[in-house]
């Protein structure tokens, strides 16, 4: 399957596992220095951050690598805020 020129791959169950402890980790390392840095961070800016961490980990699985040129960085940011919408829509919905 390609997306915008870009091939992407099947990961396999024990890489998307990987990846979403991975994006786990970096969150919590993210919360942590927020909180450590003083930042006033909220419960939705929380979500939000942890969905755009597990984007990030899951589409490298994906073939998605932000490095290997602008089709990269592009279907990442698009990705990123599809993502972003979505989870604003349904906050929206929830609230």
């Amino acid at each position: 399957m390609k997306l915008i020129g870009i091939s992407l791959r099947k990961p396999s169950f024990g890489e998307l596992t990987a990846a979403a402890v991975m994006a786990t980790g970096l969150w919590l390392v993210a919360v942590g220095g927020l909180r450590a840095f003083q930042v006033e961070i909220g419960r939705a800016d929380a979500g939000a951050l942890l969905l755009i961490v597990l984007w990030a980990c899951v589409s490298a699985r994906l073939g998605i690598r932000i490095g290997m040129g602008q089709r990269h960085l592009l279907a990442n940011l698009l990705g990123s805020a599809a993502l972003l919408a979505l989870y604003e829509l349904v906050r929206g919905f929830i609230a």
